[in-house]
């Protein structure tokens, strides 16, 4: 007598709730990227997964749940985009590591425009967990600025300025044009690395061709 296939029942079990948690987040997304989260109802997140509502319940406990397991994976993708400055021999030019992370970020934005949108309109004193979040992926942002211009003043490619000013002053700018980005129109075409070296000439360098005298 065959015994029974409990290992694969377990794995097609998991395999389902996995399939069927991954399709109320993109159903979550779908509706908060075009009705914005204020309008979404839980309601709208059923008809777009095609689920009934005892099944969202036995994921999640409302729509502030969804969006908070939504807001994570994007956090948690930016915050992979900001890596240590290197400043070891042979270590890319300090310019060009700022360049590359926020490169990397505004990417992740544009390739995230629902959710992103939705972060830049709505999010911001939604929900106390969520400010937390948002602000302590901008607060780590502001270190590693920081802390590439300090580096940078070390190797005497910074000018001697206010660092904290002006790493604020870098960050209004990246988050600027994350606003933009999100703004788009899905088909419009993103050059993130002119963005990204445009960012990094205009907070570094100035508008003026040459200091007054």
């Amino acid at each position: 007598m065959a015994e029974p296939d409990v290992d694969g029942r377990t794995r097609r079990a998991t395999e389902q709730r996995e399939s069927r948690r991954a399709a109320i987040l993109d159903a979550a997304l779908e509706a908060f990227g075009t009705r914005g989260y204020h309008q979404t109802h839980v309601s709208d997140i059923l008809s777009l997964a095609g689920i009934a509502r005892g099944t969202f319940y036995l994921y999640f406990d409302g729509k502030s749940a969804v969006f908070l397991e939504l807001l994570e994976g994007l956090l948690a993708e930016l915050g992979d985009s900001i890596v240590g400055v290197e400043t070891g021999p042979g270590s890319p030019p300090v310019e060009a590591q700022l360049a590359d992370t926020v490169r990397r970020i505004l990417a992740t934005v544009s390739n995230n425009r629902l959710l992103t949108a939705v972060v830049v309109r709505e999010a911001v004193g939604l929900d106390a967990e969520v400010d937390a979040r948002l602000s302590a992926f901008y607060g780590r942002l502001l270190a590693y600025i920081r802390e590439a211009l300090i580096e940078g003043q070390r190797i005497g490619f910074v000018r001697a300025l206010d660092v904290e000013v002006a790493a604020m002053c870098i960050l209004g700018t990246i988050k600027q044009f994350m606003e933009h980005l999100v703004r788009l129109d899905d088909d419009a075409t993103v050059d993130v690395r002119r963005m990204a070296l445009a960012v990094l000439d205009f907070n570094l360098r100035g508008l003026t061709t040459h200091q007054p005298a």
